[in-house]
């Protein structure tokens, strides 16, 4: 299923008044467009430690690659293009995992990010200007420091399902998340959670 069939469903699905309040939202923070991106090879996922930049949001933190779509590009010609851009990794047919909504997440704007894992690829590694790469072991992904709201999602880019969510933070602290996972035969399953597990 294709992002235009989960906003479809999604919107079908969504009361009016919670439209409404994302299409004020989205009028006060403008919306900003982005790519996460998880390669996989043999068991590991490729992440990134963000080590390296000063005043980075992220600073400590695991993340897996991606970044702001540019104008005109699809978010697969983003995800591509950011992951070679990290990593030096050329990557072909990014698998679009889900689509999550962070309401003002650096305490300014709204960012829509689309999520891919990517398992075709080849070339290198770079020393990344973004951080340290690593190939962590997937049984050994949640013993990370990330954040929360990582540690919710991330099980989720192994599973068939491909999902829509909201996580919200509240000046970098996690708040809750709600979940709509989108299965074969328009199945939809929904989920909510206060918290996510282990070290925020």
């Amino acid at each position: 299923m294709d992002a235009l069939n989960i906003l479809s469903l999604a919107q079908a699905d969504c009361p009016e008044g919670m439209m409404r309040s994302a299409r004020q939202s989205s009028i006060k923070n403008p919306m900003k467009l982005a790519t996460l991106c998880y390669v996989q090879r043999g068991g590991q996922t490729l992440m990134l430690h963000r080590v390296k930049k000063q005043n980075d949001m992220h600073q400590g933190k695991w993340n897996g690659l991606g970044g702001k779509l540019e104008p005109g590009e699809s978010p697969e010609e983003c995800a591509i293009r950011e992951v070679f851009e990290e990593s030096g990794l050329i990557c072909r047919h990014p698998r679009l995992r889900g689509i999550i909504t962070f309401p003002a997440f650096d305490e300014i704007d709204d960012w829509y990010t689309f999520l891919f894992t990517l398992d075709d690829f080849e070339g290198d590694l770079i020393d990344s200007p973004e951080g340290v790469l690593g190939w962590i072991d997937d049984d050994k992904l949640l013993d990370l420091n990330l954040w929360p709201g990582d540690r919710v999602f991330l099980p989720w880019i192994f599973e068939e399902r491909v999902f829509s969510a909201k996580f919200v933070y509240d000046k970098g602290e996690f708040q809750w998340y709600e979940v709509t996972f989108y299965g074969a035969n328009r199945e939809q399953t929904y989920e909510r959670g206060e918290k996510a597990i282990g070290n925020s």
